[in-house]
């Protein structure tokens, strides 16, 4: 008999996951609170490592497709002074393809393929029911029974309270985000500065990041370290994009032009505190429900975290299609492996996030150079 299985989420995690079961034959259903695919903006580029992302992929049968869409070229990273000194300027070889970025979009277009996603369908509460399976409460007041609901829905998610009572925590540093299109025919001057694939600039706790993604569009992150109302103080207005642009360049203040000229011709701001999880985060294994990517290991956004949910939605996806007899065993032993390697990597980008926005710029670089050797 085949499990009645569903994942809240259709992100990378919960697309991964679905994707595996589907190339199994094994039914599941995919909750999505958005209405559309398209009904907001997915995001920007995202860089899949050859032994996380990749290895996911290849475990869904679409590594070939991937490659055909990925940018090696994307790998590229230059490092300026305020200034706008380079510092650095790391050119990938021909053949690397440890790192390649691809678009979140294209990324999200390429995991749904056959899926039958139920969008609009926002999950409010999910409730374990002895022998029955596990109650799922949707926002329109219907509920169905699954005898495993995997919780896929990100940093505030609906799942996880089923589990564990921790919320995340503000970790210090907030990104404004702002965008530029057409780079190349409308900033050719920006277009020179990003190259490639990204530049970043680090000051003393802040810095400016620009990262290019198909089509000549460019995402730009300005980070630092400040309260969670740092907007207060400067009396801004987040609605007002005037306002944000004004406040950040006096944040950014001495900067050269060309650099703070990311924040001049950038578009709307979009505020985004950094959260995360406790590093060690775990939970008590309660049967029919688990969780995976950021609802189970929210840690700073260092190019790890969409690998790891990836990963993890492959390994549990692919445990309970080989291994179809307890489903409650499968999903206890995926919970150890899956906490044990984030514990990991959430110690490494905690540290990370703290060397790379500190008062020190050269501790930023130093990360660079021990990733490039």
């Amino acid at each position: 008999m085949r499990h009645r299985i569903a994942v809240v989420g259709g992100g990378p995690a919960g697309l991964t996951f679905a994707r595996v079961l589907h190339r199994y034959d094994h039914p599941v259903t995919v909750l999505e609170r958005d209405p559309a695919p398209d009904a907001r903006p997915p995001g920007g580029a995202l860089d899949l490592h050859e032994k996380l992302g990749q290895l996911a992929l290849e475990k869904a049968g679409l590594l070939t497709e991937f490659q055909a869409l990925s940018r090696p070229e994307g790998q590229a990273m230059r490092i300026l002074d305020p200034d706008g000194t380079v510092l650095r300027d790391w050119q990938p070889r021909p053949d690397d393809l440890a790192n390649p970025e691809i678009d979140r979009g294209q990324l999200r277009d390429l995991l749904i393929g056959p899926l039958d996603v139920r969008w609009g369908r926002g999950v409010t509460q999910v409730v374990p029911v002895a022998r029955d399976g596990v109650l799922v409460h949707f926002a329109d007041g219907r509920q169905e029974t699954y005898d495993l609901v995997v919780g896929a829905d990100g940093a505030w998610s609906r799942v996880r309270p089923a589990l564990s009572p921790v919320a995340p925590h503000y970790t210090g540093v907030t990104s404004l985000e702002t965008s530029l299109d057409d780079v190349d025919a409308r900033h050719p001057d920006l277009a020179r500065l990003i190259g490639d694939g990204s530049v970043a600039v680090y000051g003393a706790n802040r810095s400016l990041v620009a990262q290019r993604n198909s089509g000549g569009h460019v995402k730009v992150y300005a980070k630092f370290r400040a309260p969670l109302d740092w907007y207060k103080d400067l009396d801004v207005d987040l609605a007002d994009a005037e306002a944000v642009r004004s406040g950040l360049l006096t944040l950014f203040d001495g900067w050269s032009a060309p650099v703070l000229d990311l924040l001049r011709r950038g578009t709307a701001f979009a505020h985004r505190p950094f959260y995360v999880l406790p590093v060690s985060h775990t939970w008590p294994h309660t049967p029919g429900v688990t969780l995976l990517g950021d609802a189970a290991h929210l840690m700073p956004p260092l190019g790890v975290g969409a690998n790891l949910a990836m990963l993890d939605g492959a390994e549990l996806a692919e445990s309970i299609a080989t291994a179809p007899g307890d489903l409650d065993s499968t999903v206890r032993a995926f919970e150890e492996r899956m906490c044990a390697r984030a514990g990991k990597w959430a110690q490494i980008t905690t540290a990370g996030l703290e060397r790379l926005v500190s008062p020190d710029p050269a501790e930023a670089i130093a990360v660079f150079d021990e990733v490039q050797s």
